[in-house]
């Protein structure tokens, strides 16, 4: 079995092709735990076809489209960032869909709306909902991960869009699960039960695609599917704080895949020192990472594909817990103002913690049918403010395109910066209110761009996938992130929807009882009998008993 294994893996590294797969678990204060699985497929960009690893479907949505770099995400519940800090992968809460296409699409606009659509038939999404009234092109917010070249305008070949009220559930996992190597019966895929998963109380799932350099100088590329699952448990669920493989997902774990390179578990046991606990079984080795002025001890487990099974779990020595919340660099806020039917606003407060300033991209993108007024635009209640560097604004149209508003600010030191835009309520066709009208509309999460200058509750940094050991001990004066913030509700004018079946049911009954004595009287015939003729047996029957109950 294991020269099996070994001879196919140096039969698919000779194709050029890789297979990562990894799981790291950190506590989260106060009483929640993250795990962060990823899973890496690395595979020439020319002999993409021939690919024993990579997914064809997703191979197919890349070259029939053209599309350069990828990013969807699925995503139930909310990160809490003042709390956790900062997760691996920062998503917006329903559906979020955003893609680089190639230069040489001439349509890109159309080619937007066959990749969603055809993304939605993959993964059992409603991302077929996207089209150009809910699709914007950043301007300062994103920007590529990948290999692109440096003479290119990206923005133009930019497209994003999100629906916050889509719901992710077991159909979404089950298409997801299925493009990996090994699907769900063997490797780090194999924990992701859905029964258990689901029960969290934030999850989040994500496709990755885009280019990176497989040479030093870049000539050469390689294509890179990052799928990704982001899971919080609360240890109130669990019912206590020790953890396990089996009390997370249900079972242990059943080894590695066999055509995995690497599988690597990292486990953060920084807290050991304040709050002692046992980990079980031992670690392979533990790995010291300073970065940005925090201190990480990590956990390492290289799992093997011959291992049968394994149960990685934390028993701590005492059941109180000392939990001391250090709030990251940035953290935000996110709500809505406003009473009545006519007029609201939308709030978004930037707090830094740090002792310099931050420079920092906030994107605000409100559908149509929430026009928000640049003129009522207010920086810490004044009109005009010299924290704004730079904006870009972009009028919505009704029912074909939505409101966009970029602004580039740099947050003083230790200070609460307060972002208010005004917008007006409007109303809608009865056709276009969701059978649920009375729960309310949800507003997108605005899309936060910053040069973090420490990698403070940054969890992100010691998970890297490829190049483990050189990235986690790097230094580097600033690091770039973008966050999504809280996503928001408004309760539009709503009519009562009642009244159509009130009126429908008095106008049948009217109806009803009009047509029917004026169809007898328009169409029975009228016979007259002439007086003498002779009674029939029936009528001297009829006749006899009258005369008896008289």
């Amino acid at each position: 079995m294991a020269f099996c294994i070994i001879f196919l893996t140096l039969i698919l590294g000779a194709f050029g092709e890789e297979f990562i797969e990894e799981i790291f678990i950190k506590p989260l204060p106060p009483t929640h735990l993250y795990s962060y699985f990823q899973f890496i497929t690395l595979v020439d960009t020319e002999s993409f076809v021939h690919s024993n690893l990579a997914p064809r479907s997703i191979g197919e949505v890349i070259s029939r489209f053209q599309v350069d770099e990828l990013h969807m995400t699925l995503t139930e519940g909310q990160w809490r960032h003042s709390q956790w800090g900062y997760p691996v992968l920062d998503a917006a809460p329903g559906a979020e869909l955003y893609a680089w296409f190639n230069p040489e699409v001439k349509d890109i606009d159309l080619e937007w709306r066959k990749l969603s659509a055809t993304l939605s038939g993959l993964f059992c999404a409603s991302l077929n909902f996207i089209d150009s009234f809910n699709t914007i092109t950043p301007q300062m917010a994103l920007w590529p991960t990948g290999a692109v070249k440096s003479n290119l305008n990206v923005t133009t070949l930019l497209r994003y869009a999100s629906l916050p009220r889509e719901i992710v559930c077991t159909e979404n996992l089950t298409p997801w699960k299925k493009l990996l190597p090994c699907e769900s019966s063997r490797g780090f895929s194999a924990l992701l039960n859905s029964r258990m998963i689901h029960n969290t109380n934030y999850h989040s799932i994500g496709v990755h695609v885009r280019k990176v350099c497989a040479s030093e100088d870049c000539t050469e590329t390689k294509l890179e599917i990052k799928q990704t699952v982001a899971l919080v448990y609360d240890y109130k669920i669990i019912g206590s704080n020790d953890w396990s493989f089996r009390k997370l997902f249900g079972h242990g774990l059943p080894g590695a895949c066999p055509l995995a390179t690497s599988s690597i578990i990292h486990v953060d046991i920084t807290s050991n020192t304040s709050y002692p606990f046992q980990l079980s079984p031992m670690p392979d080795k533990v790995v010291q990472s300073r970065r940005g002025g925090s201190d990480l001890k990590l956990a390492v487990y290289e799992i093997d594909a011959s291992v049968e099974m394994i149960n990685i779990g934390v028993k701590h020595s005492t059941k109180e817990k000392l939990s001391v919340i250090i709030p990251p660099p940035l953290h935000f806020n996110r709500y809505v103002l406003g009473y009545g039917k006519e007029f609201g606003g939308i709030v978004t407060e930037l707090v830094n913690n740090y002792w310099t300033a931050i420079d920092v991209v906030v994107l605000e993108n409100a559908p149509w049918w929430l026009p928000i007024q640049l003129s009522s635009l207010r920086i810490n209640s004044e009109a005009e403010s010299k924290l704004v560097k730079s904006q870009y604004y972009s009028p919505g149209r009704s029912r074909q395109k939505p409101y966009h508003l970029e602004l580039l600010l740099k947050l003083p030191p230790r200070s609460t910066t307060t972002i208010t835009i005004d917008f007006e309520f409007v109303f809608l066709k009865w056709q276009e209110y969701p059978p649920d009208a009375n729960h309310g509309f949800y507003i997108g999460s605005a899309i936060i761009a910053a040069n973090l200058p420490t990698a403070k509750n940054y969890t992100s940094l010691p998970v890297t996938g490829i190049n483990y050991h050189s990235t986690i001990n790097a230094s580097q004066s600033w690091y770039p992130a973008v966050f999504r913030t809280n996503g928001a509700m408004v309760s539009l004018p709503t009519p009562d929807f009642s009244m159509p079946y009130n009126v429908i049911c008095l106008a049948c009954t009217v109806v009803a009882l009009a047509f029917g004595p004026l169809h007898n009287i328009c169409t029975k015939e009228l016979i007259l009998k002439p007086v003498g003729t002779p009674l029939s047996l029936t009528q001297k029957i009829l006749n006899f008993f009258k005369r008896k109950k008289e």
